[in-house]
């Protein structure tokens, strides 16, 4: 039997115990798969349901290759993975060995595929290439100001405010998808680049071929795309460090009807439950939701609410769900969560607990007629981020964590819809591969509010979009951060003006100092947990008020052509907000743009991202611009600069 055979029009290679399986996958796409074990472990994690595509294989005594349309990928006699792209080499397999002259000297042995065991029989693997010359982007959100990652070494894990969606586009014009959910991490050094995963039993990537459109269109066509998003959640979104009552959130949207101010969704943050894993409201405070929502509704405004994962130990559902096996389990310890109180964490890598979730939010809110949902702490956020010391339902934590957030996202979306609902929109702080699915908006966690923050998102938001995820926003304004500060007015405006050409526009934060005291004496329920000052549009003093209101106003005149925008999204994976090079791949220029970017196509937006700045440079790709504030038209092909007062985010209409 020789190194190479085909079988069901894949071909395999093996040599040393390891067995290496190349097929073609969507368009212009190559799956690598590899494992030292007897047999390929039945798992396709972000490519699920994805199937195999023609190719075009030759074998010859010493190499080997397959075709997939414009991708190409060849392996030699010791197994070393070269990738071409209209047969220019685009990606290769680092090897630092010398077996070819002198096989039994002793040499450097750096291998592509690195396998070591970890006791048990799992393996801590790593994957290396060689390094190009490339901008690279995506693999999800990292809370820094960098928007190409070359040089980069990311993290592989979940955590509040970071996000691992480990996929990413090259400009050598292919995507790069590394399919585990281990924990782990990616280097983009400049004498290497390497995938690992903590532990894992096979290897499994996905290439394609193409500029950044073709590439996100080919990727999303198997991992999954964003359904249509809902025309009455395109304004504004109304949230705070938190409305504690029944009559607050009324209170709220009557006052916002008064002032004629559109709101789409008003949102009721954490503990208005009674204790942690109880997914109801406490009825101190909240005496008749049903009706609460239905005058929501008569005013056109969405209700949602927020959904923890934690489950206390002194909940009704606890010992059930203990009992059941729905929750993570520690593997030393007693607890994985203990903020205001001892918790551990649904699994929601286990069907059985997505549905025992979802049921229990039925009876809580479904019932009451709220159909968006909050999905908090999705990372899922534990008191300690020790990896090693969780087990789920698929696996370790090590070897399948990094998928949790998108099996979270799935029993929400998988329970709305089976009961007929046909505008999923939740809001989740975390994802992975393929999220996008599942009909969420991920937001960038629990943030600082200040101007070095903000200018982290603005590149964290155009990453996670180049990654797959295309609904995302922020906390306007920071989520920590102190309202009383006499700068933070400027920075709020500031966030405003970006927010309103973001994908959602939503006011959160836990707006402080805050001495507000706690409804009642107790130790639980909707009563005793602390709340942020007060942030309305008009919460600001009336100079501010009326600039948010002008941009809201904005927004709603923009919605006709945002609905198109999202409905890209939804049909061939583009983001809504957009790098320069997306749209403009041929221009060099755009490739080193990374202060400005595009809503949709027909939108470039430059805001200003620093304090004290009132006018900024902004290079227009050829063609003609119109300037949205004074409607000056501008020659592209060239950078211009132009006022940027507090109240004024630049603008340009492409013609």
């Amino acid at each position: 039997m020789g190194m190479f055979t085909v079988r069901s029009g894949k071909l395999y290679f093996s040599r040393r115990g390891e067995t290496v399986c190349l097929f073609a996958q969507g368009q212009d796409g190559i799956r690598v798969r590899a494992t030292m074990n007897a047999a390929f472990e039945p798992t396709d994690w972000a490519l699920e349901g994805a199937e195999a595509s023609t190719a075009v294989i030759a074998v010859e005594e010493e190499h080997a290759s397959l075709t997939s349309g414009r991708l190409k990928v060849t392996v030699d006699r010791l197994g070393k993975l070269r990738f071409f792209r209209d047969d220019a080499l685009i990606l290769e397999e680092y090897y630092r060995m010398y077996e070819y002259d002198m096989p039994h000297t002793p040499s450097l042995r750096l291998l592509a595929r690195e396998y070591r065991p970890i006791r048990g029989g799992d393996y801590a693997l790593t994957l290396r290439f060689e390094p190009r010359e490339e901008k690279l982007f995506g693999m999800g959100q990292y809370q820094e100001a960098r928007l190409d990652l070359k040089g980069c070494t990311l993290e592989l894990a979940q955590r509040n405010s970071q996000v691992s969606v480990p996929f990413l586009i090259s400009s050598l014009g292919y995507g790069f998808l590394w399919n585990n959910p281990a924990v782990g991490r990616a280097t983009f050094a400049n004498n290497v680049t390497e995938w690992h995963a903590e532990s894992t039993r096979q290897m499994d990537y996905w290439i394609t071929a193409g500029n950044p459109k073709e590439v996100l269109e080919h990727y999303t066509a198997l991992a999954g795309r964003a359904p249509e998003f809902p025309e009455n959640a395109l304004g504004l979104w109304q949230c705070k460090l938190r409305y504690r009552t029944q009559e607050e959130v009324l209170s709220v949207a009557r006052e916002y009807r008064r002032r004629g101010i559109p709101l789409d969704v008003i949102v009721i943050d954490f503990f208005h439950w009674t204790r942690q894993g109880e997914w109801k409201f406490d009825p101190a405070y909240w005496h008749d939701p049903a009706a609460m929502v239905r005058e929501l509704r008569s005013y056109g405004t969405r209700c949602m609410v927020s959904v923890w994962p934690t489950v206390e130990k002194k909940s009704e559902n606890f010992a059930e769900m203990r009992d059941q096996g729905l929750l993570i389990r520690p593997e030393r310890g007693s607890q994985c969560f203990d903020f205001l109180g001892d918790c551990y964490i649904y699994d929601a890598t286990n069907p059985a607990a997505r549905s025992y979730l979802w049921e229990k939010c039925t009876q809580g809110y479904y019932a009451s007629g709220i159909d968006m949902f909050w999905l908090d702490e999705a990372e899922p956020e534990y008191t300690v981020y020790d990896f090693d010391n969780y087990r789920y339902h698929l696996g370790t934590d090590l070897m399948v964590g990094n998928i949790y957030p998108a099996m979270h996202a799935r029993a929400f979306y998988e329970g709305q819809t089976a009961a007929g609902q046909k505008d999923v929109c939740n809001l989740i702080r975390s994802a992975w591969a393929g999220s996008q699915k599942y009909g969420v908006v991920l937001w960038s966690g629990d943030i600082q509010g200040n101007f070095q923050t903000l200018r982290d998102q603005f590149a964290a938001g155009l990453n996670v979009g180049l990654a797959g995820i295309p609904w995302w926003t922020t906390d306007i304004g920071g989520f920590f951060v102190n309202v009383k500060d006499p700068s933070h007015k400027e920075l709020l405006l500031r966030w405003f003006e970006w927010a309103t050409f973001c994908p959602v526009l939503r006011m959160h934060g836990d707006k402080g100092p805050s001495a507000i005291p706690a409804l009642d004496e107790r130790d639980w329920g909707g009563g005793f947990c602390h709340t942020g000052l007060d942030n309305e549009l008009w919460s600001y003093g009336e100079e501010v008020y009326e600039v948010l209101k002008g941009y809201v106003e904005l927004r709603e005149r923009m919605k006709p052509y945002l609905k198109e925008v999202m409905r890209e999204a939804s049909e061939n994976g583009s983001p809504v907000i957009r790098t320069m090079f997306y749209e403009f791949p041929e221009d060099p220029a755009c490739w080193e743009c990374e202060d400005e970017y595009m809503f949709g196509a027909k939108y470039l937006v430059a805001p200003v991202l620093a304090a004290g700045v009132t006018s900024r440079a902004v290079y227009l790709p050829a063609g003609k611009w119109r300037d949205m504030n004074t409607g000056k038209v501008y020659k592209g092909g060239c950078t211009v600069t132009v006022a940027a007062p507090v109240e004024v985010i630049p603008v340009f209409e492409r013609l």
